[in-house]
């Protein structure tokens, strides 16, 4: 009998989420309906497939989506995070599976008795970060304490870049995600984090002034900043007793104080509108952000303002963007400064033809057996193949296609909803995704952590 897959959204995120499961459609008697807003725009080799239709959906319209829920065996959900709880709402009313690769939201928590009692799999967070982050790490942490390990110390790394043979620009950075995100990376509220026992706090202003060096063997050295809460896991991984709890986002060395200069002008504020923005060339947009002077250059207010000499690199760097271009213009209407500046960053950061993006993950794992403390430090480097199929799309898609499959063949069927931490999720689509060429390497370092006989900071 033929097991249909419901995928809704077929953005950049999915080629080989579709690759995977369309090369498995004969051998595992899948079909897949692929539902977009846009079906003309999936790839004529997907929608094309024998085992493949693509349809017309619009998420809002409830008679349409409802169906084609009830014709799926289980559902794969690739929208916008705030979309989700529509369609977890159906495969409740129709008994339905469902895969996201999205943070669980208080909306889809609210579903979990009525998913146990139905016996669902409401599986969320199964993409890169989260995702593979939450499965290699738990795979690592379980080990310890298998053998008696008790943990101390976890950080977690996790950065979408450049491949080191497309990185061109002084930035050493281009987009491989949302746009958006990486602009408004980082606000919403104080970093939080623990350290050392002691609970530290990073306001926005002062985020990207406060990062950390971390070193991956044949690809240099990366900085990393902290996310917004690092502890929203502490009680899902057990590590409540640990004295540091970290979680970040991994950059080139330099990218995040080059950013700082876009958060202290407030370029990434997206708390108000512009009214006159259609239209505003790039070199007005900049100078939004100035003191008025009847005889000094937009170019002259930001150095001094900012304190960057002529000869900095990052004055190289706005240089780089083009931002005082009196001729290129922003079209959006209406738009907020952290859109304006989203647009600006597009024209430079967007992947090109033959341009290949780049994931890099790092953990530590600190921890004390047999009253010796120790580490381990873990990392993946993924690199990939064009600007279709990115290293992105491959350690989000391939995560989420792998737990569909697995909870279609009953090998994941602990119901409710969750986050992939249990060895009957981890253990299969980490095996898997090694064939894959996503890897950890592991090598004990010395550990960093608290000193007991030191005196805390």
């Amino acid at each position: 009998m033929v097991r249909n897959i419901l995928v809704l959204g077929t953005g950049k995120s999915t080629s080989y989420l579709l690759d995977y499961l369309l090369e498995k459609s004969t051998s595992e008697k899948l079909h897949l309906t692929l539902g977009d807003l846009r079906p003309e725009l999936i790839p004529d080799n997907i929608k094309n497939h024998q085992n493949a239709t693509a349809i017309a959906l619009d998420i809002f319209e409830d008679t349409a989506r409802k169906k084609a829920v009830e014709n799926a065996n289980i559902v794969v959900s690739m929208l916008p995070p705030k979309l989700h709880i529509k369609v977890a709402e159906d495969c409740i009313e129709f008994k339905k599976h469902l895969v996201t690769a999205s943070y669980v939201s208080e909306d889809i928590k609210k579903l979990d008795a009525e998913a146990k009692n139905r016996g669902l799999v409401f599986m969320n967070e199964i993409g890169l970060d989260p995702g593979i982050d939450h499965m290699s790490a738990m795979e690592v942490i379980d080990r310890i304490r298998a053998k008696g390990g008790k943990m101390l110390l976890f950080e977690s790394f996790t950065g979408g870049l450049v491949a080191p043979e497309s990185d061109n620009n002084l930035w050493n950075y281009k987009f491989t995600w949302n746009p958006r995100n990486v602009v408004l990376a980082g606000q919403g509220g104080a970093a939080k984090f623990i350290q050392e026992g002691t609970y530290k706090y990073i306001p926005y202003h002062k985020l990207f002034r406060r990062t950390e060096f971390l070193d991956v063997e044949g690809y240099g050295t990366f900085e990393a900043y902290a996310n917004r809460d690092s502890l929203n896991y502490r009680k899902a991984y057990g590590l409540e007793n640990a004295l540091t709890l970290y979680r970040g986002t991994m950059r080139r060395v330099g990218f995040s104080k080059a950013w700082n200069i876009f958060v202290q002008l407030g370029m990434t504020d997206d708390s108000y509108t512009v009214e006159n923005s259609e239209g505003m060339s790039y070199r007005e947009f900049v100078n939004l952000f100035l003191p008025y002077s009847p005889t000094d250059s937009v170019e002259l207010k930001l150095r001094h303002y900012l304190k960057i000499d002529q000869d900095d690199i990052f004055w190289g760097k706005l240089m780089e963007l083009d931002l005082f271009n009196p001729k290129k213009t922003i079209p959006l209407k209406n738009a907020t400064p952290a859109q304006m500046l989203q647009y600006i960053l597009e024209d430079s950061w967007t992947l090109k033809e033959g341009e290949k993006d780049m994931i890099v993950m790092y953990h530590k794992f600190g921890y004390e057996l047999n009253g010796k403390r120790k580490q381990i430090d873990a990392n993946m480097v993924v690199i990939g193949e064009d600007r279709t199929h990115t290293a992105m799309a491959k350690t989000v898609g391939l995560p989420v296609a792998m737990a569909a499959l697995n909870i279609l063949n009953g090998k994941i069927k602990t119901p409710g909803v969750q986050i992939p931490i249990s060895k009957e999720v981890y253990s299969p689509i980490l095996s898997e995704l090694k064939e894959h060429r996503i890897i950890f390497n592991e090598f004990e370092t010395p550990y960093l952590g608290y000193n007991p006989d030191s005196v805390a900071s």
